[in-house]
């Protein structure tokens, strides 16, 4: 069955306050910002019978600024507004190069980052990078605002821990104090573009003078129900040099904090065996 407009209500607020107002009264609407989602599940009619919160029209919600202690950026803000970022092109290329890589630019101009984060894709590209920067979700509902570390957003695939009537009304990154020694972003598709992730990878890495590592942060998406920071590898490797002994250990870790899933995309061996080498080729610096 195709999309049915004649059986669903839209209910399209003007401000902040009226959008929160009118989803505190229909908890169950179904948000719409972007589309570019929403319109696959329109087309197989999964919205008939439905109303539908349509938030695109909040423009405050798609403001990126940026502040002493990092950047804060409007939940509407689309990937393209993302790439085009000073502050965030300088401060958090490993999100701009993942915004890059999602679908094609007509995907990237219509996408939201609070839309790809409420969608809760297993795959969502921008998730790794969100996850290593220890990024935060701003929600906000007619009774309340919380902030919820990003790394606590996701329950499962297409599940949230967004209450009925909250929505989320911006993301918040901190500058990173120092500087890594070492960032890495690394998609894996069928193709070279406009393809979903069979794996998708990042990392930041700080090392002392002598080589050590003084901190690590690693994450995978496609690869569980939900993006995975690698703690078992972070941990194992804290203190340690880098020597191919360390690296091969890490490795093997890697599959404690995962579980990858055969899927028409790829196989869960595939998907392991190549996250592993993403892993080597991080720590290994090539």
């Amino acid at each position: 069955m195709r999309g049915a407009p004649d059986t669903i209500i839209l209910l399209r607020p003007r401000s902040t306050r009226q959008a929160l107002e009118v989803f505190a009264q229909n908890p169950h609407a179904v948000p719409l910002a972007g589309g570019t989602d929403f319109m696959v599940s329109w087309n197989m009619g999964l919205h008939n019978g439905k109303t539908v919160l349509d938030i695109s029209a909040l423009r405050s919600w798609r403001k990126i600024s940026a502040a002493k202690t990092g950047v804060r950026i409007g939940a509407l803000a689309t990937h393209a507004d993302l790439q085009r970022h000073p502050a965030l092109r300088r401060e958090f290329s490993l999100l701009t190069e993942a915004c890059s890589e999602i679908g094609a630019a007509a995907i990237q101009n219509r996408g939201t980052l609070g839309g790809n984060i409420a969608n809760a894709s297993p795959a969502g590209d921008s998730f790794p990078p969100q996850a290593v920067y220890e990024a935060k979700v701003h929600a906000v509902s007619a009774q309340a605002r919380r902030l919820i570390p990003f790394n606590e957003i996701f329950v499962g695939v297409k599940k949230t821990v967004l209450r009925p009537g909250e929505l989320i009304e911006s993301v918040e990154i901190p500058f990173l104090k120092p500087r890594p020694s070492r960032q890495y972003f690394r998609k894996v598709g069928t193709r070279a573009a406009q393809a979903l992730s069979k794996t998708v990878a990042a990392g930041l890495l700080w090392l002392s003078r002598d080589g050590r590592v003084s901190e690590m942060r690693f994450a995978l998406g496609s690869m569980a129900t939900m993006v995975r920071r690698l703690k078992s590898a972070e941990h194992f490797v804290q203190g340690k040099k880098l020597t191919s002994e360390v690296i091969d250990h890490a490795c093997e870790l890697l599959a404690k904090d995962v579980s990858p899933i055969d899927d028409v995309r790829s196989t869960a061996q595939y998907r392991l065996k190549v996250s592993r080498n993403l892993l080597r080729e991080f720590l290994s610096g090539r």
